[in-house]
């Protein structure tokens, strides 16, 4: 079986050396190659073809965010995995809105990385742990202005809603969510859609503050 190629990112040569520890420990894996700025690994990936991306959110020359951006253009098949150290929601949404694949917490890269590669081969969407739960923890999460104007919460989506909700909110691609209820992807989109509609909400760490508020999703 044909082993599935990584190529890394990092401006750190250490933390690189650990990323092609990580991936020497699992046979499925092999590095295909790894850059050091963000324009060397732009270059490296269109040459080399990895199916897998391993980019630091924060690289001189090209960030990751921005190479992952090119990328997207014109590989749409590349799984891209941004390793960073910020957690809040501004570059988390960016990730998203950007069809990011992962985004993984530099300080639990050792532990969740093998994971969040088997989860975007398969895929789904990997978020740090981590992050999940510092996003549901912030002091406003229950204030958020696309929530506190909503009207008997629970009763505004339907039990089918919810339960699509529920596998958003699990980081589940549309692929994934239409084989579990058994539905076409179009049905998942068009409740996503409407979804948000109902809600008022844009984003998928404000659809996670709701999900929490109304119990479907514990943290």
């Amino acid at each position: 079986m044909n082993k599935i190629r990584v190529f890394i990112a990092d401006d750190h040569a250490i933390m690189r050396d650990g990323l092609k520890l990580i991936i020497s420990q699992d046979d499925r894996y092999e590095l295909a190659g790894e850059a050091g700025d963000g324009l060397s690994a732009l270059e490296g990936i269109e040459k080399l073809k990895p199916e897998i991306a391993i980019l630091d959110i924060s690289m001189p020359v090209m960030t990751g965010l921005d190479v992952a951006r090119q990328l997207k253009k014109y590989n749409t098949g590349i799984k891209i995995i941004l390793l960073s150290r910020h957690d809040n929601e501004a570059y988390v949404n960016q990730a998203l809105q950007n069809n990011i694949n992962g985004y993984v917490l530099k300080d639990y890269a050792g532990i969740e990385l093998m994971r969040a590669m088997s989860d975007v081969m398969m895929g789904d969407i990997y978020l740090s742990p981590k992050l999940i739960n510092k996003l549901a923890c912030r002091m406003n999460i229950l204030n958020s202005n696309a929530l506190h104007n909503i009207d008997n919460e629970e009763l505004v989506i339907s039990n089918r809603e919810k339960q699509v909700l529920k596998l958003i909110c699990e980081s589940k691609t549309n692929k994934s969510i239409a084989l579990n209820l058994r539905i076409s992807e179009q049905t998942v989109k068009a409740h996503r859609k409407n979804i948000m509609k109902k809600l008022g909400i844009h984003n998928v760490t404000d659809l996670l503050k709701y999900a929490i508020k109304i119990g479907l999703i514990e943290v």
